[in-house]
């Protein structure tokens, strides 16, 4: 546990700290003998919570209960003491921790961490973009105390709008911390070129939103830890079920829980997923050692960007069947690919999945439905690419919005993720905000249109794409089938 080394320890403290020991050392002997040999869709169904937790504390629920209370009350002022030392396990204030956050933990970092060696933990948050913050700040601090000191970051170009604000707006201008932006994220020379002594972690979304970029995720975590630096990588789009960077190298995963873990669109929320024993220059020995539990404790018990109990057991329920909804969406989505690739009014399309797309053999190295071949379905490993797919309209940014505003059961919103097919345009929504500028850096477009594909029938899907598209009369028609790019 964290803090408590200038706290006195009482013979009352030290009876809670060994009994707290003790059951620690279970629930580490549970994980390891039980909980890891699960497959992955077990593990998402149950996490940490068992029959025998439900029994001993819980009057028998099934379901993980929502504990909606502030805060947490103490035998005495011993066990009071050691847990706010964080000494033994504690929850103490709903700001810092919460039983149902703890469940959505612990089940996001096993998932996380399935197939990968190591221990994981994992801190929820509010929301994606708070996740983002609590991943990146505690690599900004000042190392030598002092004022001026340059501190930079690398981060992939394409990637969402708000990441894009956060890093460009709220640390560059407003921090004067330097974000050096990766135009090609497949060149990990440019990588290589772009770190110096004052670099503090690398930063890279994969599949990117919405341009659907893509880099060798090995290779990049290879070169930072050379460095001794952190890969943290953005893989909400991919979830779990299709890609886990950090069996890859990454130090850190964050993941914008709002979008594909859950798909029903309750509600924001986040997380923050790391590796135990990351790579990092910043010389502090609890945040090395489990940097999630350690911005959990300290960090966001300051700043507060905490997730509430009730988004917390509403997500952890729709991550249960994450695997076969990402599947269904991934294979919904590689449908209604193909036929916009070869339609006449479209000018390009933007989906890993498709052969022709120039980063398809890179994304196939690691974009792969979890235990496929265990599945009767499958019985062999199967690629899939996830439900986000982007294109791009002849006519140009008009004809776009023409058709755009044609759609009649895709939802028009800036959402994505969903069990319902979702588009938008994101040049005006989502990158609207980072200027022509930013979203030329980014490779986003005006006629560019993003679509997120649901669980309906691929056919009525692209019914809906068909009936838009036919109220576009343009010469385009007449072209040729759209390139894939």
């Amino acid at each position: 546990m964290f803090g408590g080394d200038d706290v006195e320890i009482t013979p009352g403290m030290q009876h809670y700290i060994d009994r707290n020991n003790e059951y620690l050392a279970r629930r580490d002997q549970y994980i390891r003998d039980v909980v890891k040999k699960w497959k992955f869709d077990t593990i998402a169904v149950h996490g940490l919570y068992s029959v025998q937790d439900a029994i001993d504390d819980y009057q028998g629920a099934i379901i993980e209960p929502i504990f909606m209370s502030a805060s947490q009350a103490y035998r005495d002022s011993d066990e009071m003491a050691a847990a706010l030392a964080y000494l033994i396990p504690t929850w103490c204030y709903s700001r810092i921790a919460n039983p149902s956050t703890y469940y959505y933990e612990w089940t996001l970092a096993l998932l996380e961490g399935y197939g990968f060696d190591g221990g994981t933990s994992c801190c929820s948050t509010s929301s994606g973009m708070a996740a983002v913050m609590t991943a990146v700040q505690p690599f900004l601090v000042h190392k030598r105390h002092h004022a001026h000191e340059p501190r930079n970051f690398l981060a992939t170009a394409q990637c969402y709008g708000g990441t894009f604000q956060q890093f460009n707006v709220r640390l560059a201008q407003e921090r004067d911390i330097e974000c050096r932006w990766i135009q090609d994220p497949t060149n990990v020379d440019e990588w290589a070129a772009r770190i110096d002594e004052n670099t503090r972690f690398l930063y890279g979304e994969l599949p990117s939103n919405p341009q659907q970029g893509f880099f060798d995720i090995a290779a990049v975590a290879d070169l930072a830890h050379s460095h001794n630096l952190p890969l943290i990588v953005d893989a909400t789009v991919a979830t779990p079920a299709l890609l886990r960077p950090i069996c890859h190298g990454a130090d850190i995963v964050v993941q914008s829980a709002t979008k594909s873990l859950t798909t029903s669109g309750f509600g924001v929320c986040g997380a923050v997923i790391a590796r135990h024993d990351i790579v990092t220059n910043i010389d502090v020995e609890d945040m090395k050692r489990d940097f999630a539990l350690y911005i959990k404790y300290l960090p966001n018990r300051d700043y507060g960007p905490n997730l509430h109990p009730m988004q917390a057991i509403m997500t952890l329920n729709d991550m249960r069947t994450l695997r076969s909804k990402m599947d269904l969406l991934s294979r919904n989505t590689m449908r209604v690919a193909q036929h916009l690739a070869h339609h006449p009014q479209i000018e390009a399309v933007q989906y890993l999945g498709l052969p022709d797309h120039p980063l398809h053999a890179l994304a196939s190295k690691y974009m792969w439905l979890v235990d496929a071949e265990q599945d009767d379905l499958y019985r062999r490993p199967v690629n899939r690419y996830g439900h986000l797919m982007s294109f791009r309209v002849k006519g140009g940014p008009e004809a776009a919005r023409k058709f755009f505003d044609g759609l009649q059961r895709i939802w028009r919103a800036t959402d994505l993720g969903r069990i319902k097919s979702v588009a938008t345009i994101p040049a005006i929504s989502t990158h609207q905000q980072q200027g022509e500028y930013g979203r030329c850096l980014a490779n986003v477009p005006p006629d560019m249109v993003r679509l997120c594909v649901g669980a309906e029938h691929p056919d009525d899907t692209i019914a809906d794409l068909e009936q838009a598209l036919a109220r576009l009369k343009t010469k385009a028609s007449l072209g040729a089938p759209a390139r894939v790019s």
